[in-house]
């Protein structure tokens, strides 16, 4: 039996009045410095204050609801001093529907597509987040790896969704699929505020970036590919790489790491963004506020993203290089500057330092130079609705002056063309004298791209996947900075020549309703489900539900009744279940209900841990032994600290199942699954 309907409500109207508490908690100390925007700051912003707060109720063992005792105290101040009127909640109203409609939207799209499924890193993800409502301790558990604790990956996401439905006594399954809303939400919310920052019309083209597909989607829709196809096949269009665009991302509800990066990044963009604009006119108070929310938003990404911090930090630095410069051509002798180059790097290092101490350092093992430079033409199959505004943009420059063709001109010379492409429009940008908010993100994104046709990170891939990260991750990052900065230029551009201005208020507030009623219909149009299309999972006739386990009970019964059982056994301990490769359906039980497996999904764990130690065939050898030799089934579990087996289909299709009559007693035995429990003594 799934979730019954009334729980999933509950948990979704008690996550929205917890999001909705920490964001008017925080908003009020935020007004002095970001004015009208403060309200909009203020959705992401409580998220990572509530992230930082946990996770060190989670590092010295207090009860994750304390982190709610200082956003009571800042509630019930602003309370008193009666911050919260009804006229200063409707003046932003504007920014509650940008988060709404996002939030709605997302849990539309999983409620048509619900499942926690093998094809992505759902498994993975799921079981990270239900591990750590299992057991909240900094670091984790690993569900994957028996004994061992998440201090090789970044897991502050993951963290942070778990302490919200620990908090609001959501299930797993269904507080996985309450995420992507929440995510998509806030980065609307923030590029929505951007846009109200900078443009007097179209402030939503720079959060359109969020709903954007590349141009190798459109064509695979032309060559007659499905919705579910097309998101699959355009996110490949670099060999031997993967390219993904945050819609495809939100589309199939992969929960992971560079999807939480979206809080982190819109909301350092419209910081940096209102930095550039405002840092003039702040009051000494404001600035502090500001470099303060800059450090945290910073400090919060190696924990949620690592490869977020590679562009993000020099970029950060360019912006506070900007406001130095400025200061002293003004002749601005205050050390606010200053500070902010000083500040804004010690402090967001120390917000989570005890994070640095524990991390260990993976298996990145330098820097390489890449031997196959990507493709114009793919290169453009992903990044071409941008390209062509941003030399569009500096087209003038490049007339003008047009010795700033010979570094891309050097860089097509020496080989790298798509380098020539992205350094295009780039050079013509670095050498203007100043630099307009939109004009730093294009740079930062464009150098990004650049960047990884010259250089990559080592890691464990090699051979032909040799960039695999390296593109993979960058790339997603650029696409939100190019993306916005894009958004910004068009928009700038139509507002110059006033096109839209004539057209009556109550027009465009028709035409906002009609987009929106045709964005929530397209999910249910386009019949796209990406689980039935690509997978070929099949459910039953209108199974629709926000619990991501429901389609267990028609797929995989008997297992669906062993993980309900398992997850409601309280305490901990560890389980055996069949290992059998990566982004498979092996590793079901672990990652469904967080109990610690000897190994799960072995390719993630050799990429995290590496294999100095030889742990990984003797891991697989071990767990085969524990099945298929009786006299080594006790001594293998005792070695690895398991407290439980697990014996179902997918055991008895890998091994030769047989287990000693004794040491082990049945606790469970329903539907072609045994689970037993290791006698001890």
């Amino acid at each position: 039996m799934s979730i019954p309907i009334g729980v999933q409500i509950f948990s979704l109207t008690a996550w929205l009045l917890v999001v909705r508490f920490l964001q008017l908690a925080v908003w009020p100390a935020l007004t002095p410095a970001f004015g009208r925007q403060a309200y909009a700051v203020a959705y992401p912003a409580s998220l990572l204050a509530f992230l930082a707060v946990s996770w060190y109720c989670g590092l010295i063992g207090l009860p994750l609801q304390l982190a709610l005792l200082p956003f009571l105290a800042l509630f019930l101040t602003s309370l008193r001093q009666r911050r919260y009127t009804w006229r200063s909640l409707r003046e932003h109203a504007i920014y509650d529907i940008v988060f709404l409609v996002g939030f709605a939207f997302m849990l539309e799209l999983r409620y048509l597509n619900p499942v926690i499924v093998h094809f992505s890193e759902q498994f993975m993800d799921h079981g990270f987040i239900a591990s750590i409502m299992r057991h909240p301790v900094v670091p984790p558990l690993d569900p994957w790896f028996a004994g061992e604790r998440l201090d090789m990956y970044y897991y502050g996401g993951h963290w942070l969704w778990a302490s919200l439905a620990i908090l609001t006594g959501s299930p797993s399954t269904v507080a996985f699929n309450l995420v992507p809303g929440t995510i998509l939400g806030c980065a609307a919310v923030s590029l929505y505020a951007m846009g109200d920052l900078l443009l007097d019309w179209f402030r939503w083209l720079p959060a359109a970036t969020l709903l954007l597909v590349n141009p190798a989607f459109p064509l695979c829709i032309l060559r007659g590919d499905s919705i579910s196809w097309a998101f699959q096949y355009s996110q490949v269009v670099v060999p031997y790489t993967k390219n993904e665009v945050p819609l495809f991302t939100l589309f199939i509800g992969e929960v992971h790491a560079h999807l939480f990066g979206l809080v982190t990044q819109t909301l350092l963009i419209f910081l940096l963004a209102f930095t550039l604009v405002r840092w003039e006119k702040l009051s000494g108070r404001g600035r502090w506020t500001l470099i303060g929310m800059i450090a945290l938003t910073l400090g919060s990404m190696p924990l949620i993203n690592m490869w977020n911090v590679f562009l993000y930090a020099p970029l950060t630095l360019f912006c506070g290089a900007i406001c130095w410069w400025r200061g002293r051509a003004a002749d601005d002798r205050t050390p606010h500057a200053k500070m902010f180059l000083l500040l804004v790097p010690v402090l967001a290092i120390t917000l989570y330092l005890p994070y640095y101490v524990i991390m260990g350092t993976g298996t990145l093992r330098g820097i390489g130079l890449v031997e196959t430079p990507t493709d114009p033409l793919r290169f453009l199959l992903f990044f071409g609705f941008f390209i062509p505004i941003f030399i569009a943009y500096v087209w003038r420059d490049i007339r003008t002056r047009p010795y700033l063709l010979i570094v891309p001109a050097l860089a097509a010379l020496a080989g790298y063309a798509t380098a020539a492409l992205a350094l295009l429009p780039a050079t013509a940008l670095l050498a203007r004298r100043e630099h307009s908010p939109a004009e730093v993100l294009a740079i930062g994104g464009l150098l990004a791209v650049t960047a990884c046709e010259i250089v990559y990170l080592q890691d464990v891939y090699t051979d032909l996947y040799y960039r695999f990260n390296t593109v993979f991750k960058v790339y997603f990052d650029a696409w939100v900075l190019m993306g916005t900065a894009g958004g910004l230029m068009a928009g700038a551009w139509l507002t110059r020549r006033r096109i839209g201005a004539d057209i009556p208020p109550a027009s465009r507030y028709a035409a906002v309703a009609v987009a929106t009623a045709l964005l929530f219909a397209a999910p249910w149009a386009a019949d796209a489900d990406f689980a039935r299309d690509v997978l070929h999972i099949e459910y039953d006739s209108g199974y629709r539900t926000l619990d991501g386990a429901a389609y267990l009970e028609g797929a995989h019964p008997g297992d669906a009744a062993a993980i309900r059982y398992l997850s409601s056994l309280p305490g901990e301990f560890v389980i055996v279940e069949a290992e059998g490769g990566d982004y498979s359906y092996y590793s079901r039980i672990s990652s469904f209900t967080g109990i610690p497996t000897i190994l799960g999904q072995r390719t993630h764990e050799f990429h995290w841990r590496g294999n100095a130690d030889g742990w990984y065939y003797e891991r697989m050898d071990d767990i085969r032994a524990i099945y298929e030799d009786p006299d080594r089934t006790a001594p293998l579990m005792e070695k690895y600290g398991a407290t439980h087996l697990y014996v179902g289909e997918l055991e008895q299709e890998t091994y030769q199942v047989s287990l000693p009559a004794e040491g082990l007693e049945v606790i469970y035995d329903d539907l072609g699954v045994r689970i037993y429990r290791r006698i001890e003594g």
